[in-house]
C-alpha cells in the first residue's frame, strides 16, 4: 500500500474535506506573498469533538525539481473537548491558517489535511514566477 492509495481528492467547492489553497496565480521571484489554507470554505466542515480537522500541511514542488519542500504545518487541537464531556468545552479552533513564503521558481503548492473520521485529503495550485 502507498500514500496515494489512501489520500483522497475532490473539488473543494463540492467536498468539505478538501484543503483550500488561496494564493496568487503568479508572483515575482523572491517577493513575499501569503498563502491561506482552510478546510470547509464552501461547505462547512463539522468542528466537534467527534468530527474535526486535525491538521493542514503545505508543500512546494518546483517545476524543475524532483522533490517537494515541506513549508508549514498547522495543527488544530481543540474542538470542544472538556472533562464535562464532548462539545462542552469553552473553546474551538477552526482549520484556517496562513503562511508567508517566497519562491524563486515556478511550481506547485500542495496541501494535505487530515479529518479524524474521513482521513487524508489533498489539493494543489500551480503558481508561476514572473521575471
Amino acid at each position: 500500500m502507498k500514500f496515494a492509495d489512501v489520500v483522497q481528492t475532490a473539488d473543494w467547492k463540492a467536498e468539505k474535506h478538501v484543503p483550500v489553497i488561496e494564493a496568487p496565480a503568479a508572483v515575482k521571484a523572491g517577493e513575499k506573498f501569503v498563502v491561506k489554507l482552510s478546510v470547509g470554505k464552501e461547505i462547512a466542515h463539522p468542528n466537534t469533538t467527534e468530527h474535526h480537522i486535525r491538521w493542514i500541511k503545505l508543500f512546494f514542488k518546483p517545476d524543475n525539481g524532483k522533490f517537494a519542500f515541506d513549508l508549514a504545518a498547522f495543527t488544530f487541537d481543540v474542538h470542544g473537548e472538556s472533562t464535562e464531556g464532548a462539545n462542552k468545552g469553552p473553546v474551538y479552533v477552526d482549520p484556517v491558517a496562513e503562511a508567508t513564503i517566497k519562491i524563486g521558481i515556478s511550481g506547485t503548492l500542495l496541501a494535505a489535511s487530515y479529518c479524524n473520521i474521513h482521513g487524508l485529503w489533498e489539493s494543489s495550485q500551480v503558481i508561476a514566477v514572473e521575471s
